[in-house]
């Protein structure tokens, strides 16, 4: 079933590049049509670097950035562009003075080195949040009482990352959080993973909880929660979109690499309080 479904996506997505590739010549250059589609957060990676490549080749924005093919996986049936269901566009003005770098590489990079002040425009032009996740992140944190301010995170993005980068031990994660339990006593611990022998281990630590309803996860697997369970995906990328901003909230936050530990910076605006492990060391 799995690898049916892999396999009608691909064609899917062959299709709708063939196609689109036509529709792009007919379009106006003014408008960027993006492509890309594997996990959610890997579409929004793309989609930014190819905002700000249009950018600093053209030394302006796209008049539209046509996402309609995006984000495939976690489309309803049948199929509609959802891209708006997720961030709202601000019309806001952004001047071109400089190249700004952000490629889908830099997910496996030292987030500290990211141009967070030349991004943040972007983020807030392309990827503010709709009042639909907005109302999911406020049910969430009235739900779990969540205070930023003494909530420290322990993301792990686990199973088939490992085919991509290093992953940390789990003792590393105890190690490093009884670190700041020592500095802050009343921390409570946000464990969020889609790895289910992660969630485990963690709850040895004092005041741990987990969005219980609202993520997804299982035991050890050489695939993706977005793989294994597509029936869900439409209800849970919008819940766990809310999730991954109120991550970027919290005072604390002990993570991997990838897209999604990325976007946790992008939203939060800096490293301030990250603490990022990346190819066999933390930063």
């Amino acid at each position: 079933m799995l690898l049916g479904f892999q396999i009608f996506t691909k064609i899917v997505n062959l299709r709708q590049m063939s196609w689109l590739r036509g529709q792009q010549q007919k379009k106006k250059p003014t408008t960027l049509i993006v492509l890309h589609n594997s996990g959610f957060f890997s579409c929004c990676t793309v989609r930014l670097a190819r905002i700000i490549e249009y950018f600093n080749k053209a030394a302006k924005l796209p008049e539209v950035v046509d996402s309609s093919v995006q984000f495939e996986w976690y489309k309803p049936t049948p199929p509609r562009p959802i891209v708006h269901e997720y961030f709202q566009t601000i019309p806001t003005p952004i001047k071109y003075t400089y190249p700004i770098m952000l490629e889908p590489y830099h997910q496996f990079t030292d987030f500290k080195k990211l141009p967070f002040a030349a991004l943040k425009p972007f983020i807030l032009r392309y990827f503010s949040l709709t009042d639909q996740i907005k109302d999911i992140i406020a049910e969430i944190i009235k739900k779990y009482s969540v205070d930023f301010e003494n909530t420290c995170v322990l993301f792990y993005r686990g199973n088939d990352k490992v085919t991509e980068t290093a992953l940390s031990g789990y003792e590393d994660y105890l190690v490093r959080a009884r670190g700041i339990l020592a500095k802050n006593p009343k921390v409570r611990f946000l464990v969020q993973s889609d790895e289910s022998e992660f969630i485990d281990a963690m709850m040895v630590l004092p005041n741990t909880f987990v969005f219980k309803d609202e993520i997804r996860h299982m035991k050890k697997a050489s695939t993706s929660v977005d793989l294994a369970m597509p029936s869900t995906n439409y209800e849970f990328s919008k819940k766990f979109l809310a999730i991954v901003f109120i991550m970027s909230q919290c005072k604390d936050i002990i993570c991997g690499s990838g897209n999604i530990s990325l976007w946790i910076t992008l939203y939060r605006g800096s490293c301030t309080g990250v603490q990022q492990f990346l190819e066999g060391k933390w930063l």
